[in-house]
């Protein structure tokens, strides 16, 4: 018999004769994995789908941990290869192949949902694409905030994080009056706000949140009001981020543990630009600008000459 063909034997025969409550242990290499990637769904259903480099002998990888169910492993052409499970679906032995193998299964039960948010708390140390529901555009990555906008997703590189996110998540529009101008401030959360106002003379926003550990995402014009920023809840202090600044707004999220009045404090009001206004301070400028040069010009053309000339005598 071909040594080859043997030594397969041998392995294959290892693997299905040891009990599951010792095939812990390892059999061959680890696997070089291309890539991970995971789709969740808006209802949270997992799929998972790892793509494995061609092998002459065959490797191990280990499994997402979570509930996995309908493992299937196929090669490029989509056609079904054999493998072993390791222990309680921890883990695969993917035999030799000149192809890529791809694995795929379902994690069930591995997001869970609690007042309106999705949490996962998630270890896999290995580069992992995540590709979010496409009525989240909004995540939160160890509570600091990701916003996708057009993009599917993110990747995780040795990855061990928090991932939250909601579904359409409720937006509420304010409009405030300064200068003769509106503006448009955004706040997006799944608690109630209440009692908005914004105070040119004290540069802040203050607004109320009815319900405690909710994210609270508020989008501010810059000609509004403008950083650095400060944020208080019932006059205390409080952590906040602040992202997203594309020139003309910025994001500001908090996650208040009580419920109470949230202060949101600027430096500056950056008021609109009148072009009556413009032009005055063009021509004032450039008035100033002038007299200081003819200043100039006659000093040195008149007096300083004169000077040297009487010390001169």
């Amino acid at each position: 018999m071909n040594f080859k063909i043997y030594g397969f034997l041998v392995i294959f025969l290892i693997i299905f004769v040891i009990p599951t409550v010792d095939a812990q242990v390892s059999f061959g290499e680890k696997a070089k994995q291309k890539s991970v990637t995971i789709v969740i769904n808006s209802e949270g259903d997992v799929h998972v789908k790892h793509v494995i480099s061609p092998a002459n002998l065959p490797k191990q990888i280990e499994l997402i941990d979570g509930i996995v169910s309908n493992i299937i492993v196929t090669d490029e052409q989509g056609e079904e290869k054999q493998f072993s499970v390791i222990g309680d679906n921890t883990g695969l032995v993917i035999f030799p192949s000149d192809d890529k193998s791809i694995v795929e299964y379902e994690l069930e039960h591995a997001i869970i949902q609690k007042d309106n948010v999705w949490a996962w708390d998630f270890r896999y140390l290995e580069t992992t694409s995540f590709i979010l529901p496409e009525e989240s555009d909004l995540i939160f990555v160890n509570q600091r905030p990701v916003h996708l906008d057009e993009k599917k997703g993110i990747t995780c590189h040795g990855c061990q994080m928090v991932l939250e996110y909601s579904i359409n998540e409720p937006r509420i529009y304010e409009n405030t009056k300064w200068e003769n101008q509106e503006f448009l401030v955004e706040i997006r959360s799944h608690s109630t706000i209440d009692e908005f106002t914004f105070q040119q003379l004290t540069k802040s926003i203050t607004f109320d949140v009815s319900e405690k550990n909710r994210f609270v995402t508020t989008i501010i014009p810059l000609e509004l009001l403008w950083g650095p920023y400060a944020v208080f809840l019932n006059d205390e202090k409080i952590d906040f981020h602040e992202y997203i600044n594309n020139g003309t707004h910025v994001w500001l999220n908090i996650r208040p543990e009580n419920t109470g009045e949230v202060t949101i404090i600027g430096t500056t009001n950056l008021p609109v630009t009148n072009p009556e206004h413009t032009t005055f301070d063009v021509f004032t400028v450039s008035i100033i600008g002038i007299s200081i040069a003819a200043v100039i010009g006659f000093l040195v053309i008149v007096i300083i000459p004169l000077i040297k000339r009487v010390n001169l005598r």
